[in-house]
């Protein structure tokens, strides 16, 4: 991205602040309060023409088994409990399987082809099954990470190192955010937390102002938000108006950037104080909405802790909602996190309960966007940081390690909205699942896709940092123009 026209403000503000009888301050406050969120709230011209407006981005941690929802092999049947030949293995690593003594684990799912794609899908998604002709189905991914916190960081920072920019920061450095009262790119989080962390949404080395920022789905979106008992907005506002020009102040002396963050923190969390309840509020939803995206569902018992315990269907189902209400709102990157899908054991219960969570909320999210004329400029994701195996784990001879382990070689995700090609099913594994044999796809060319659909160029989308220009696919990717309807 060209810098000169954030050098060029910031040469004017320094200016401005530096002058004569305090006009230049007074200045730089006025300038401040017009920009709101300063750089990252502006929108900025797009590289090209945009078929896409705002991403959701649903992210499941863990790594869901694409063997048991989307990429049937019936060959696995045929070959349970069978050992791979040593071919397979040779010189790979796993997180926990014993290859010497690891054999196939066959899938007990039924699939069935939907839509007029015929894509197969897993009896465990039957509302995604009636929007397949929406979405476009991507088996042919793979990484080098077969880690989670490696995996994740790769999947949403385009790196596997600490320290980068994520997804949704490249985004609002690149395009700002229209969204006046509320952050470019917010957060939402269900079941036990991603390993990741923060790192999944951090700005890296990006100012601060473009990190996402974490909503809660009940009382105040934010913590502390609030005023304090006795505080008036009034006096709220008179507040926040003298740490600015505290802050104003002391950007004028030192030129920190990270004070011009500073100050669009304290900006937006005083917007935010009447527009964050607003949003939370789904008094005004009716009572279908409520019902399709299933708030109110049964959630069954299960004896397993991995997915978060009891309310998440309820908390995902809710984040699902919110999600259609921030980008209806302009914010420009929604990332909803659950975690775990990381069943190296008990898989076949606890994916069910996973996807019975799951699935019928994202199906109505895609609905609802489509319902509403959102969905041609709302891209929604699904995405995780590999696969899994065809061998059933056998950490330490264990036999109720009834699971599978880490995959990196090939796995699932699917697109949305946005321009994508709906009812696109692309690339192709082995009759095994194990390596991809038809169109690889590896995160950097999905990451220089994903941008392309926002009028942006991987290539030129870059940070100076350190000496060298930085982009979200690091030195790698091509756009995968079979996506792109």
């Amino acid at each position: 991205m060209n810098d000169l026209p954030h050098a060029l403000a910031r040469s004017r503000r320094d200016f401005l602040a530096t002058s004569a009888n305090g006009v230049g301050l007074v200045a730089l406050a006025s300038m401040l309060m017009q920009d709101g969120r300063l750089e990252a709230d502006n929108p900025k011209p797009p590289h090209f023409a945009p078929k896409a407006k705002n991403c959701i981005c649903i992210y499941l941690e863990g790594a869901p088994s694409q063997i048991d929802l989307f990429d049937p092999k019936p060959k696995l049947n045929e070959l349970h409990k069978q050992k791979l030949p040593e071919s397979f293995t040779k010189n790979v690593r796993f997180a926990f399987l014993q290859k010497e003594t690891a054999t196939i684990l066959g899938c007990p799912r039924t699939f069935k082809k939907h839509g007029q794609c015929g894509m197969d899908l897993s009896d465990l998604l039957p509302h995604l099954a009636t929007c397949v002709d929406d979405m476009a189905f991507v088996r042919s991914m793979h990484t080098e990470a077969f880690n989670h916190h490696p995996g994740q960081l790769l999947m949403n920072t385009g790196s596997t190192m600490f320290g980068r920019p994520s997804m949704g920061s490249w985004f609002n450095y690149g395009l700002g955010s229209v969204a006046k009262n509320l952050p470019g790119y917010v957060v939402l989080s269900a079941g036990r937390g991603t390993s990741g962390g923060t790192s999944n949404w951090g700005s890296g080395f990006l100012p601060s102002s473009y990190a996402g920022t974490l909503f809660r789905n009940t009382g105040d979106p934010v913590l502390n938000l609030s005023n304090p008992a006795g505080l008036t907005d009034a006096m709220q506002a008179k507040t926040i108006e003298a740490v600015r020009d505290l802050n104003g102040i002391r950007h004028a002396a030192i030129g920190d950037p990270e004070i011009e963050s500073r100050i669009a923190a304290y900006e937006l969390a005083y917007k935010m104080q009447s527009a964050g309840p607003e949003l939370i509020d789904l008094s005004k939803e009716d009572k279908k909405t409520l019902e399709e995206y299933g708030l109110d569902r049964e959630e069954p018992e299960i004896k397993a802790s991995r997915g978060g315990g009891k309310g998440q269907f309820r908390q995902f189902a809710t984040n699902c909602l919110l999600a259609r209400r921030l980008v209806e709102r302009g914010v420009r990157f929604v990332s909803l996190f659950h975690a775990s899908w990381d069943h190296h054991s008990n898989l076949d219960a606890e994916l069910k309960h996973n996807c019975l969570m799951a699935d019928q909320p994202v199906a109505a999210l895609l609905k609802d966007l489509k319902r509403r004329g959102l969905l041609d400029s709302t891209m929604v994701l699904w995405l995780s940081e590999f696969g899994r195996t065809p061998l059933g784990e056998n950490r330490n001879g264990n036999p109720n390690v009834t699971g599978r382990d880490h995959h990196p070689f090939c796995f699932t995700i699917w697109m949305a909205g946005g321009g994508i090609k709906g009812g696109t099913i692309l690339g192709k594994t082995d009759e095994l699942g194990w390596n991809v044999v038809e169109n690889p796809v590896h995160i950097n060319d999905l990451h220089a896709t994903i941008l392309h659909q926002f009028g942006l160029d991987h290539k030129k989308l870059t940070y100076r940092f350190q000496g060298r220009d930085f982009r979200l696919t690091d030195v790698a990717g091509k756009v995968v123009n079979q996506l792109i309807a």
